[in-house]
C-alpha cells in the first residue's frame, strides 16, 4: 500500500524504516530515533493483536514497528508537542491513524489520561541520564530527550505500573550502569524483572544498553539472554542486527 499524503512542515524529512515499507517524519533539530529503539520494538515479548503503550513515544517509530509485528493498536504518550505531531504524523503517512494513537501529555499525568490495567505490554525507551550526569544540550527538546528533566526513573515505572494489566509485560532500554537501580526501582512498584539482554557495540567493548523486560505479579526469577553484538569487527553490523530488518521485510 501506497503512503498516504502528508503535509511537511519546515526543515523535516521522511525517512524509510525499511521494515514493512513504513515511513517515518523526523526533524534533524528534535530528537532522532536510533538502533536502541529497534532494539526495544524486537525484544519486548508481545502477542499478536496485543494492546500497547509507549511511554515517551518520541517519533513514533517504537508503535509502527510494533504495529508490524502485530500489536491490534499502540497508544504512546509524548510531551513534547513537536514530536507528537510529527507521529501522528507518521501515523497518517503509514495509514496507520485507527491503530497508533499519540496523546501530547505528560507520564506524569496517566493516572488522569488512560485508566488502569488495560495493556498487556508496556514499552519505553527513555531519557537514560539523571539531570547532572553528563553533557545537556542546549536545545531544551534534546535536552529533555536524553536527560531525566521531565520524568525520572520512578515516574516511568509507575506510569508503567499504572497502565499495565496484572501478568502483562513492561520492557525498557536504557544504560547497564543504572541497572541496579532500574531492578529495584521495578521491584519495588511490583513488576519483576524476568528478561534480560545486553547490548555490546563490538565485541572488545563493554555493553552500552542493556534491554529489561518484567511482568507485574510475577516472582522472582529472571532469564539473562545471550549478549547482542551490534558491529562485527570490520564495522558491518552483525548477523543478530540484520535479521532484525530482514525478519519483517
Amino acid at each position: 500500500m501506497a503512503p498516504a499524503k502528508v503535509g511537511l512542515k519546515p526543515g523535516e524529512r521522511v525517512d524509510d524504516l525499511i521494515i514493512n515499507n513504513l515511513k517515518l517524519i523526523q526533524h534533524p533539530e528534535e530528537f532522532c530515533f536510533s538502533l536502541d529503539a529497534v532494539l526495544l520494538a524486537h525484544f519486548a515479548s508481545m502477542r499478536q493483536n496485543g494492546v500497547v503503550a509507549d511511554l515517551g513515544a518520541g517519533t513514533g517509530v517504537i508503535g509502527l514497528l510494533l504495529l508490524a509485528r502485530g500489536a491490534a493498536a499502540v497508544t504512546g504518550i509524548e510531551l513534547n508537542p513537536v514530536m507528537a505531531d510529527m507521529a501522528s504524523r507518521s501515523a497518517k503517512l503509514n495509514r496507520l491513524e485507527d491503530r497508533l494513537l499519540i496523546l501530547n501529555s505528560d507520564l506524569r499525568l496517566v493516572h488522569d489520561l488512560l485508566p488502569g490495567g488495560n495493556f498487556e505490554l508496556v514499552v519505553s525507551n527513555p531519557p537514560y541520564r539523571p539531570v547532572g550526569g553528563g553533557y545537556i544540550s542546549p536545545n531544551d527538546r534534546v535536552a529533555m530527550a536524553r536527560h531525566e528533566l521531565t520524568a525520572s526513573l520512578p515516574d516511568i515505572v509507575a506510569a508503567a505500573r499504572h497502565l499495565v494489566k496484572y501478568r502483562g509485560r513492561f520492557a525498557m532500554v536504557h544504560l547497564p550502569e543504572r541497572l541496579a537501580e532500574i531492578m529495584l526501582t521495578m521491584c519495588q512498584a511490583g513488576i519483576e524483572p524476568k528478561r534480560l539482554q545486553f547490548v555490546y557495540p563490538r565485541v572488545d567493548k563493554k555493553p552500552n544498553m542493556v534491554l529489561i523486560e518484567g511482568v507485574r505479579g510475577a516472582k522472582p526469577g529472571i532469564d539473562v539472554l545471550p549478549p547482542l553484538l551490534v558491529y562485527t569487527t570490520d564495522g558491518n553490523y552483525s548477523e543478530d542486527i540484520m535479521k532484525l530488518y530482514e525478519q519483517d521485510r
